[in-house]
């Protein structure tokens, strides 16, 4: 811009140079305008559909006010006895997608657990009532952690360099343990110059199978769409892809256990 003015000015054209600026300026700021715009819009994003960042209501209201992703959630947290702890507590959860439970639970034909039981001639889960109020309990509380807590309250975690960046362990609701961290994401340029930490920040979540080796054999789930906040909590949606309801296969076993 600058030195398109110069060369109006050698030619005495100083106000229409004047004009092209002030059109530069604002269309930059419209720009400008729209990037931000756009960001906030993408800031709450679950599997392509937009999620509102605050709810008026509590938690357990939020899972039924959005069935496409939390329908089959919701059933089993009433079937576990628990739905007065997500409309009383202040509780921060971390939310499984309802597709994980559908492959937990299958058909004889393409797996799950009732691939499973139909190979070992027990009764099939034909409804989600069918398995034990005690294990859809237990698996649910490993999501669950007592307080409120944002993606921003929770400390850098780098899976490279834990030694640098580890997270923080949290004990669950049934005081499974689970390390929690934001990952800094490295920002790359148009000129393929890459920014150490500087890009987009994402939460995870890694159960611990076995506290005694606490950094071995770590389930790490990422999440799709952080800080949703209820009247009485906060509610992070986990990725569907890579992850099983429970975060490993015990439940599997403790279903198919159940089943004698």
């Amino acid at each position: 811009m600058n030195i398109g003015c110069r060369e109006a000015a050698e030619v005495n054209l100083t106000n229409d140079c004047s004009m092209k600026t002030i059109v530069k300026i604002a269309g930059l700021l419209f720009g400008i305008t729209m990037m931000l715009g756009a960001c906030k819009k993408d800031d709450y994003y679950i599997d392509g559909g937009l999620a509102n960042a605050r709810f008026d209501g509590t938690v357990m209201a939020y899972l039924d006010a959005n069935p496409v992703h939390f329908d089959t959630i919701a059933q089993i947290i009433r079937l576990a006895g628990l739905e007065d702890v997500f409309n009383r507590d202040t509780l921060t959860f971390f939310a499984p997608n309802d597709r994980n439970i559908r492959e937990l639970i299958g058909d004889y034909r393409r797996g799950g657990v009732n691939r499973e039981l139909y190979r070992l001639n027990r009764d099939t889960i034909q409804h989600l009532s069918d398995v034990d109020s005690i294990i859809w309990r237990k698996y649910l509380m490993r999501y669950m952690f007592h307080g409120k807590n944002k993606l921003a309250d929770y400390p850098q975690i780098d899976f490279d360099v834990l030694n640098a960046f580890p997270g923080q362990n949290y004990y669950s609701y049934n005081n499974s343990v689970c390390n929690i961290g934001v990952e800094f994401n490295d920002a790359v340029s148009d000129g393929g110059t890459r920014l150490k930490y500087m890009g987009y920040r994402q939460l995870t979540i890694s159960f611990i199978p076995n506290v005694s080796f606490p950094f071995n054999n770590w389930r790490t789930v990422k999440v799709i769409s952080s800080d949703i906040e209820p009247d009485n909590g906060v509610v992070h949606a986990l990725a569907y892809l890579n992850s099983n309801f429970g975060f490993d296969n015990q439940i599997q076993y403790d279903i198919i256990d159940s089943k004698r």
